[in-house]
């Protein structure tokens, strides 16, 4: 005699194992008080962020930062006491911005701070109420203590904290450390308004403050099209990639950017330019990875398009010759987003077509007689373990699904029906 086996128990597991696997991924969001609510010590400095909307506002479109939180004792000393109750809620709303550094900084990050400093940008830098870079800090570590301190980058500042602990950390998204005092900013204006600067920033100036970037500063001078930048910069505005004045002086010795026509030195100018004003949170969340930019408009569809994607944490971006990453946020304020870069973007329309040149170490620079296809291919695609399959975002709080990823959550499902089915009718021929 054949064993029976009652349906009746096993189609509420079917059932439960259909409702599982065909449940839509669910996309977290980045809450700064949700992630600081479980830290009492913490729930005085949790309230000034919820206190100022404008704050909580900005942090809701960024993806990759660490916050530097005062504890309770620390700030009702009375020196924080006394400078958060005379502040106007506008310049205390600059105050807590520049405790959000717009980098995501982990535990390995901070035991690799070499004792010169890193200098890092805060929200306070994308308002344009600060003055040249004194919305940047400087963090630097004693090699010997392993003590790390954060302070103005400019050298007569008074403000300067130390970093206590490290609260907590949430790869790629955010990362908490505790520090002993409020970070005042270098000539702050307790009297500042949140009116913001108009439009027509002047972009040479922008990178001229920036230190880094005086090689760039002078070609956009030169070439005259920074103008046609800046009146860009009404509409959607634009974004534009910057390479770092060491990143020219890695180029491989047989580009020569300086030997281009006039007319194709603009066009790689122009290459390092969207045509869409992009803060970072929407670049590392950015859907559609290949993206025109302002030579693409000059020359025509498909052509000098950029590949953004995300990668170990940072914005990544192939020219298909050329993998740079995002470095430092140099400007941000709607309409006009000034990203540092780690590689001058070369596009494979102007170099490609020269034969096999060896970089310089390190540089991650490769010109080919034939460049692989900047488009996505289903073996580049994200997801199918191709070639640019490490180009997707690890997995952390804020994860994307493109709509390559809605194909294969679609195919998993259907696969699952498919067994479930084979295991309903298999119970059935048991009966």
């Amino acid at each position: 005699m054949a064993l029976k086996l009652p349906i009746s128990h096993f189609t509420p597991t079917i059932v439960t194992y259909l409702l599982i696997f065909t449940t839509t991924p669910h996309i977290l969001a980045l809450n700064i008080t949700d992630i600081l609510s479980p830290y009492p010590n913490l729930s005085e400095f949790s309230a000034l962020l919820s206190s100022t909307t404008a704050v909580a506002a900005d942090l809701s479109h960024r993806t990759s930062i660490t916050l530097l939180a005062v504890p309770n004792s620390c700030l009702t000393s009375s020196t924080s006491s006394d400078i958060t109750r005379r502040l106007s809620p506008s310049s205390l709303a600059d105050l807590l911005r520049y405790h959000v550094l717009l980098q995501y900084l982990s535990a390995s990050d901070l035991l690799q701070i070499p004792s010169s400093g890193i200098l890092v940008t805060t929200l306070f830098q994308t308002t344009g109420r600060a003055t040249s870079n004194f919305g940047s800090v400087n963090i630097s570590r004693n090699p010997t203590t392993s003590t790390i301190s954060i302070r103005s980058p400019v050298s007569y500042s008074s403000s300067n904290v130390t970093v206590l602990s490290l609260i907590k950390t949430l790869p790629y998204n955010i990362t908490i450390l505790s520090i002993n005092s409020l970070l005042v900013p270098a000539g702050f204006d307790l009297m500042a308004s949140e009116s913001r600067p108009p439009l027509g920033i002047n972009i040479t100036r922008a990178l001229i403050d920036g230190h880094n970037f005086n090689v760039a500063a002078s070609m956009l001078a030169a070439s005259g099209v920074v103008e046609g930048f800046e009146a860009d910069e009404g509409g959607a505005g634009i974004t534009l990639f910057v390479p770092t004045d060491i990143a020219f002086s890695d180029l491989p010795n047989n580009v020569k950017l300086q030997s281009l026509t006039a007319d194709k030195k603009a066009v790689v100018l122009k290459f390092h330019v969207l045509h869409s004003y992009y803060p970072l949170g929407s670049l590392e969340s950015i859907v559609n990875p290949v993206q025109p930019t302002l030579a693409t408009e000059e020359t025509g569809a498909g052509r000098f398009t950029l590949n953004i994607s995300r990668v170990n944490g940072s914005v990544a971006i192939d020219t298909g010759i050329v993998q740079a990453t995002v470095t430092q946020t140099v400007f941000d304020q709607n309409p006009l987003a000034i990203f540092g870069v780690s590689r001058v973007l070369l596009p494979r329309e102007i170099f490609g077509k020269e034969s096999t040149v060896p970089s310089k170490p390190g540089t991650g620079v490769m010109v080919s007689a034939q460049p692989p296809d900047n488009s996505l291919s289903p073996e580049n695609s994200p997801g199918s373990g191709g070639p640019s399959s490490h180009l997707t975002s690890p997995p952390d709080l804020h994860q994307d699904i493109t709509s390559s990823g809605d194909d294969e959550i679609f195919n998993f499902k259907r696969s699952c029906g498919i067994v479930a089915l084979f295991c309903i009718a298999s119970l059935y021929v048991l009966v």
